[in-house]
Protein backbone atom coordinates (compact mmCIF):
# COMPACT_ATOMS: atom_id res chain seq x y z
CA UNK A 1 0.00 0.00 0.00
CA UNK A 2 1.32 3.44 -0.94
CA UNK A 3 1.83 5.79 1.98
CA UNK A 4 2.19 9.56 2.05
CA UNK A 5 5.66 11.00 1.35
CA UNK A 6 7.62 11.40 4.56
CA UNK A 7 11.01 12.32 5.97
CA UNK A 8 12.87 9.39 7.51
CA UNK A 9 16.43 8.42 8.50
CA UNK A 10 18.74 7.22 5.74
CA UNK A 11 19.03 3.47 5.21
CA UNK A 12 21.92 1.68 3.53
CA UNK A 13 19.69 0.52 0.69
CA UNK A 14 19.01 4.20 -0.16
CA UNK A 15 22.56 4.67 -1.45
CA UNK A 16 21.85 4.12 -5.20
CA UNK A 17 18.93 6.55 -5.04
CA UNK A 18 21.06 9.18 -3.30
CA UNK A 19 23.76 8.83 -5.94
CA UNK A 20 21.13 9.31 -8.66
CA UNK A 21 19.58 12.36 -6.96
CA UNK A 22 23.01 13.94 -6.56
CA UNK A 23 23.91 13.37 -10.21
CA UNK A 24 20.58 14.72 -11.46
CA UNK A 25 20.89 17.96 -9.46
CA UNK A 26 24.65 18.60 -9.36
CA UNK A 27 25.04 21.03 -12.28
CA UNK A 28 23.82 24.25 -10.63
CA UNK A 29 20.66 22.41 -9.63
CA UNK A 30 20.31 20.71 -13.01
CA UNK A 31 21.24 17.29 -14.41
CA UNK A 32 25.03 16.88 -14.57
CA UNK A 33 25.02 13.98 -17.03
CA UNK A 34 25.17 16.07 -20.23
CA UNK A 35 28.17 17.98 -18.90
CA UNK A 36 30.44 15.35 -17.31
CA UNK A 37 32.09 12.19 -18.65
CA UNK A 38 31.66 10.47 -15.27
CA UNK A 39 29.07 12.29 -13.19
CA UNK A 40 29.60 9.69 -10.46
CA UNK A 41 32.34 11.99 -9.21
CA UNK A 42 29.59 14.16 -7.69
CA UNK A 43 28.05 11.66 -5.23
CA UNK A 44 31.51 10.32 -4.42
CA UNK A 45 32.46 13.86 -3.36
CA UNK A 46 29.28 15.43 -2.01
CA UNK A 47 26.86 12.70 -0.87
CA UNK A 48 28.28 9.21 -0.33
CA UNK A 49 31.04 10.19 2.12
CA UNK A 50 28.46 11.70 4.46
CA UNK A 51 26.25 8.62 4.63
CA UNK A 52 29.38 6.49 4.99
CA UNK A 53 30.98 8.53 7.77
CA UNK A 54 28.01 10.16 9.57
CA UNK A 55 24.85 8.23 8.63
CA UNK A 56 23.12 9.43 11.79
CA UNK A 57 22.91 12.90 10.20
CA UNK A 58 21.47 11.68 6.89
CA UNK A 59 17.75 11.96 6.20
CA UNK A 60 15.73 11.26 3.06
CA UNK A 61 12.41 12.20 1.56
CA UNK A 62 10.62 8.88 0.98
CA UNK A 63 8.07 9.00 -1.85
CA UNK A 64 5.71 6.78 0.15
CA UNK A 65 6.82 3.62 -1.64
CA UNK A 66 10.23 3.30 -0.03
CA UNK A 67 12.18 5.23 -2.66
CA UNK A 68 14.33 8.20 -1.69
CA UNK A 69 13.57 11.22 -3.88
CA UNK A 70 15.45 13.81 -1.84
CA UNK A 71 18.03 13.94 0.92
CA UNK A 72 19.93 16.08 3.36
CA UNK A 73 23.37 15.04 4.60
CA UNK A 74 26.12 16.73 6.54
CA UNK A 75 28.50 16.70 9.44
CA UNK A 76 28.40 18.10 12.94
CA UNK A 77 32.12 18.93 12.88
CA UNK A 78 33.66 20.03 9.58
CA UNK A 79 37.27 19.90 10.77
CA UNK A 80 36.90 16.34 12.04
CA UNK A 81 34.99 15.33 8.92
CA UNK A 82 37.69 16.60 6.56
CA UNK A 83 40.31 14.54 8.38
CA UNK A 84 38.15 11.42 8.43
CA UNK A 85 37.29 11.96 4.76
CA UNK A 86 40.98 11.74 3.88
CA UNK A 87 41.72 8.80 6.15
CA UNK A 88 38.62 6.63 5.73
CA UNK A 89 36.78 7.71 2.56
CA UNK A 90 39.27 8.91 -0.02
CA UNK A 91 41.11 5.55 -0.21
CA UNK A 92 37.83 3.92 -1.24
CA UNK A 93 37.25 6.14 -4.30
CA UNK A 94 40.58 7.76 -5.20
CA UNK A 95 41.39 5.28 -7.97
CA UNK A 96 37.96 5.80 -9.54
CA UNK A 97 38.54 9.55 -9.90
CA UNK A 98 42.30 10.22 -10.23
CA UNK A 99 43.62 13.55 -9.06
CA UNK A 100 44.68 15.72 -12.00
CA UNK A 101 48.43 16.16 -12.23
CA UNK A 102 48.13 19.84 -13.09
CA UNK A 103 45.40 22.46 -13.33
CA UNK A 104 42.07 20.75 -14.08
CA UNK A 105 41.60 20.45 -17.85
CA UNK A 106 38.00 19.18 -17.84
CA UNK A 107 34.87 19.63 -15.70
CA UNK A 108 35.42 16.10 -14.32
CA UNK A 109 38.95 16.97 -13.24
CA UNK A 110 37.72 20.11 -11.48
CA UNK A 111 35.44 18.03 -9.22
CA UNK A 112 38.10 15.33 -8.80
CA UNK A 113 40.43 18.03 -7.50
CA UNK A 114 37.86 18.86 -4.81
CA UNK A 115 37.51 15.17 -3.95
CA UNK A 116 41.24 14.82 -3.39
CA UNK A 117 41.51 17.95 -1.23
CA UNK A 118 39.03 17.61 1.63
CA UNK A 119 41.08 20.10 3.63
CA UNK A 120 39.45 22.78 1.45
CA UNK A 121 36.47 22.42 3.82
CA UNK A 122 38.49 23.77 6.75
CA UNK A 123 38.12 27.56 6.63
CA UNK A 124 39.20 29.40 9.81
CA UNK A 125 36.54 32.07 9.30
CA UNK A 126 33.86 29.37 9.62
CA UNK A 127 34.86 28.20 13.09
CA UNK A 128 31.66 29.65 14.53
CA UNK A 129 29.61 27.50 12.11
CA UNK A 130 31.19 24.07 12.75
CA UNK A 131 28.61 21.93 10.93
CA UNK A 132 27.87 21.92 7.22
CA UNK A 133 25.27 20.32 4.95
CA UNK A 134 24.20 19.33 1.44
CA UNK A 135 20.53 19.07 0.42
CA UNK A 136 19.08 17.90 -2.90
CA UNK A 137 15.65 16.92 -4.17
CA UNK A 138 14.61 15.61 -7.57
CA UNK A 139 13.06 18.46 -9.61
CA UNK A 140 9.52 17.10 -9.47
CA UNK A 141 9.69 17.09 -5.66
CA UNK A 142 10.93 20.66 -5.30
CA UNK A 143 8.71 23.58 -4.37
CA UNK A 144 6.31 21.42 -2.37
CA UNK A 145 7.56 22.05 1.17
CA UNK A 146 9.67 18.90 1.44
CA UNK A 147 12.97 20.77 1.38
CA UNK A 148 11.80 22.75 4.39
CA UNK A 149 10.90 19.51 6.20
CA UNK A 150 14.32 18.02 5.45
CA UNK A 151 16.06 21.17 6.65
CA UNK A 152 14.05 21.30 9.86
CA UNK A 153 14.82 17.64 10.58
CA UNK A 154 18.55 18.10 10.02
CA UNK A 155 18.82 21.34 12.00
CA UNK A 156 16.88 19.76 14.84
CA UNK A 157 19.28 16.82 14.93
CA UNK A 158 22.24 19.21 15.10
CA UNK A 159 20.57 21.25 17.84
CA UNK A 160 19.80 18.12 19.86
CA UNK A 161 23.45 17.13 19.52
CA UNK A 162 24.61 20.47 20.93
CA UNK A 163 25.83 21.92 17.62
CA UNK A 164 25.09 25.67 17.61
CA UNK A 165 25.28 26.57 13.94
CA UNK A 166 25.79 25.28 10.41
CA UNK A 167 27.09 26.53 7.07
CA UNK A 168 26.89 25.54 3.42
CA UNK A 169 28.68 26.48 0.23
CA UNK A 170 26.65 26.87 -2.93
CA UNK A 171 27.14 27.92 -6.55
CA UNK A 172 26.15 31.54 -7.05
CA UNK A 173 24.59 30.51 -10.38
CA UNK A 174 21.94 28.43 -8.61
CA UNK A 175 19.44 31.23 -8.05
CA UNK A 176 16.54 29.00 -6.98
CA UNK A 177 18.67 27.34 -4.30
CA UNK A 178 19.72 30.74 -2.96
CA UNK A 179 16.08 31.79 -2.70
CA UNK A 180 15.32 28.59 -0.78
CA UNK A 181 18.18 29.13 1.67
CA UNK A 182 17.10 32.72 2.21
CA UNK A 183 13.65 31.45 3.17
CA UNK A 184 15.28 28.97 5.54
CA UNK A 185 16.96 31.78 7.46
CA UNK A 186 20.49 31.42 6.08
CA UNK A 187 22.59 34.55 5.77
CA UNK A 188 25.72 35.23 3.77
CA UNK A 189 29.04 34.75 5.57
CA UNK A 190 32.00 36.84 4.46
CA UNK A 191 34.76 34.31 3.76
CA UNK A 192 37.55 34.27 1.17
CA UNK A 193 36.17 32.09 -1.62
CA UNK A 194 36.04 31.97 -5.38
CA UNK A 195 33.40 34.26 -6.89
CA UNK A 196 31.61 31.23 -8.34
CA UNK A 197 30.45 30.15 -4.88
CA UNK A 198 28.93 31.79 -1.81
CA UNK A 199 28.91 30.66 1.82
CA UNK A 200 25.75 30.87 3.92
CA UNK A 201 25.09 30.06 7.58
CA UNK A 202 22.49 30.02 10.32
CA UNK A 203 22.03 28.90 13.90
CA UNK A 204 20.32 25.62 14.82
CA UNK A 205 17.92 27.18 17.31
CA UNK A 206 14.71 29.07 16.62
CA UNK A 207 13.29 26.49 14.22
CA UNK A 208 9.67 27.49 14.84
CA UNK A 209 9.59 29.49 11.63
CA UNK A 210 10.61 26.54 9.47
Amino acid sequence: MTESPRIRPYRREDRPALDDICIRTAHNGQDSRPHYADPGVFPDTFAAPYVHLEPELAFVLDDGRGRAVGYIVGTADTVRFARTFRAAWLPLVADRHPEPSGPPATPDEAIARLLHHPERMIVPELAAWPAHLHIDLLPEWQGRGYGRQLMRTFLGALRDGGVPSVHLVMATANKSARAFYDRMGFEEIDVPMDDSVVCLGRTTHDLDGL
